[in-house]
């Protein structure tokens, strides 16, 4: 442990910093209402939640999107969304 670490200030990181939690690309088969059946080829055996986020409306860029929150037949827990400008799917936990 680094005698910053051990201060509360985390370990010295590089100059180069990634970015976490980015949206991947996925493939969605939807149903009625638009809820998620198929995510990457799985099973969705249920929907647990699903939310929408509509932001920087007032930019260039709005931002508009469908959240659902599934379990996946094979026990798999996961986050996907519908860009509702573009009508992509991406997961992203």
């Amino acid at each position: 442990m680094t005698a910053r670490s051990e201060r509360g200030q985390g370990p010295r990181m590089s100059g180069r910093s990634r970015q976490l939690n980015l949206p991947r690309a996925a493939r969605v088969l939807s149903g009625p209402g638009g809820a998620p059946e198929r995510v990457d080829g799985h099973a969705v055996e249920a929907v647990r939640e699903s939310w929408l986020v509509e932001d920087r409306w007032w930019t260039e860029r709005p931002l508009g999107r469908r959240y659902w929150e599934v379990l996946r037949a094979d026990g798999a827990n996961v986050v996907v969304f519908h860009d509702l400008r573009t009508g992509r799917w991406f997961t992203q936990r």
